[in-house]
């Protein structure tokens, strides 16, 4: 009886254990599903890049349609080319000026369209240093570095 008692215990404990891991594992990929990341693109040769050393890259470059798109986007921001702050979601947020529509994916990246510029940008697999799995949507608020 002793045995079965401990036997059951055991078979409690586990479970307990294994739904709190569970639990702990959905709540990081929900957090991660909502958060706002930051960061700032800069022109260098005539690209528009941008670092972030926390994901290890430093000067990724923005191209096939996503340089065109941020030069639209910032048009309106004086100096952009010397770094401006992109704020960015898979969820929208307060203050974002555009989105970006998953549309299809190719060599190892994905491609976005852009209502509000009606126009297509590649985004390389770097994304997946923020997302698990390229997002449906991006929503996407730029400003000037100095602004708040």
């Amino acid at each position: 009886m002793k045995s079965i008692m401990f036997a059951i215990g055991l078979a409690g404990i586990g479970l307990a254990v294994a739904f709190a891991l569970l639990r702990t594992e959905n709540r990081k990929e929900n957090n991660a599903m909502n958060s706002l990341m930051v960061i700032v693109p800069y022109k260098y040769e005539g690209l528009w890049v941008f670092d972030d050393a926390a994901v290890g890259l430093s000067k990724e470059p923005f191209i096939a349609g996503i340089d065109t798109l941020i030069d639209k986007a910032t048009a309106s921001i004086p100096d952009a080319q010397q770094g401006f702050r992109a704020i960015f979601s898979g969820t929208q947020f307060p203050g974002a000026n555009f989105k970006l529509e998953w549309r299809r994916a190719e060599s190892g990246g994905n491609w976005y369209y852009s209502p509000e510029f009606d126009q297509e940008g590649w985004l390389c697999p770097a994304l997946f240093k923020y997302f698990k799995s390229a997002p449906p949507e991006i929503y996407v608020k730029v400003e000037p570095r100095n602004e708040g």
